[in-house]
């Protein structure tokens, strides 16, 4: 069975031949450049530096000697231009803070502060202020939403920033023949299910997170009818998608806002109702009627209360599940909707297990959501989210070996 074959059948509830694995087939499952250069050299593979693709969370490019080596199902169709502006292109040498060798873009420049701190410059721009903000010794670079270094600066209303949403931009010929070339390029090369992010789609804040929640809170009507404003525009977009790449991907991720905490959803049931879902619908319903792509949304924390809904509307793979998460019990979750949604991830937790736990503790959490997630189909393996810097290469081992063996159907039940 081919890789593609596999994923499509985990996608409509059919068992295929064992659950598909994927790392690094979105930038939401993959893993970050420090533990991706420790796991290649555990493995004996070739000796080079990784290639940093997303440089806000530090992910490496899983490369195809290591999807060889793990058996893994899925590819990306990654945007040339993957956080801050930057094209992954023009690679050149750099070393992070705990002695990695990497490989970034050309265009990735920092200043270091007093303290010790890069600070990210946009597109090379030595008279612009920094745009991010990564702490000595540290792991990520932090986003700076407003000019923090002009004291006088003050942002502006909250509703001003509408023009944002409006921005919502319309693909251009470039990126779409990028996007085309990429996947034809994937498709004639490789057996592999090909997943696509491309940004354009989705509805997501305006301004800071921070006021956007205070804005949903006291005009729901406005937030309802600005998300309409980008589903419009997302469904031009998905029309231009179609056009370029049509079946050459098998998957799209649709963008958005996480929707949950640790400790429950942002918002009520009630407020994502009458805000989000409406947008949400008009896209999703677009895809499944002029498209043969499934569809994956990613949010992080508990959102338990929402999953009804989303599934509802057409949801096809839901990401990371984060079954940490309050409410999110792996039970209850495969009890109410393992017939009808896709778990594309929570194969292991990355808070917890894969990063701190013994290998052995790793490979009975692995067996435990295999038992629980796979059988009839509807499971893609992944950890919980990016797997972090400081996890153990023999845990990473441990828990895509184990998926593999433990995820052959018929499902061992004990």
């Amino acid at each position: 069975m081919t890789s593609r074959e596999r994923v499509l059948k985990a996608l409509n509830h059919e068992e295929p031949d064992r659950v598909p694995l994927d790392l690094g087939g979105t930038f939401v499952t993959g893993i970050a450049a420090s533990a991706l250069h420790r796991l290649r050299k555990h493995l004996g593979l070739a000796d080079q530096p990784v290639k940093v693709f997303d440089l806000f969370q530090m992910l490496g490019e899983v490369e195809m000697d290591l999807v060889e080596r793990l058996d893994l199902d899925v590819l990306s169709v990654e945007r040339p231009s993957v956080t801050f502006g930057i094209r992954n292109e023009n690679w050149k040498p750099w070393k992070l803070f705990d002695g990695t060798p990497v490989l970034v873009p050309g265009d990735f420049n920092v200043d270091v502060s007093l303290e010790g701190d890069w600070l990210l410059r946009p597109l090379s721009r030595a008279d612009k202020p920094p745009i991010a903000r990564m702490p000595k010794d540290g792991f990520y670079f932090d986003p700076i939403g407003y000019n923090e270094w002009d004291p006088n600066y003050q942002p502006p209303p909250i509703k001003q920033v509408e023009e944002s949403a409006r921005r919502h931009w319309i693909l251009g010929e470039p990126i779409l023949q990028y996007f085309a070339d990429r996947a034809r390029q994937l498709r004639k090369g490789t057996d592999k299910a090909l997943a696509m992010w491309p940004g354009g789609t989705g509805v997501n804040y305006v301004g800071r997170l921070t006021e956007f929640l205070c804005l949903l809170a006291t005009d729901k009507e406005y937030v309802a009818d600005l998300f309409m404003v980008a589903a419009e525009t997302s469904v031009r977009n998905l029309e231009l998608l179609w056009e370029a790449v049509g079946d050459n991907i098998d998957v799209f991720a649709i963008t958005g806002l996480d929707f949950g905490t640790q400790r429950g959803e942002f918002f009520s049931v009630e407020t994502f109702r009458e805000t989000y879902l409406p947008a949400f619908k008009k896209q999703f319903d677009w895809i499944h009627e002029h498209t043969t792509w499934k569809i994956f949304e990613h949010s992080c924390g508990s959102v338990a209360n929402l999953i009804g809904d989303l599934v509802g509307i057409g949801l096809d793979a839901l990401n990371p599940v984060q079954t940490t998460a309050a409410n999110m019990d792996p039970k209850w979750l495969a009890e109410q909707f393992g017939d009808r949604l896709t778990f594309w991830g929570g194969g292991v937790d990355t808070q917890t297990t894969l990063t701190f736990g013994a290998p052995d503790e790793v490979r009975e959490e692995v067996k435990e959501r295999i038992r629980l997630f796979a059988p009839g189909g509807g499971m893609v393996f992944n950890p919980v989210h990016n797997i972090q810097y400081n996890t153990p290469a023999e845990n990473i081992v441990a828990a895509y070996e184990t998926a593999r063996e433990a995820g052959r159907y018929p499902i061992a039940m004990s």
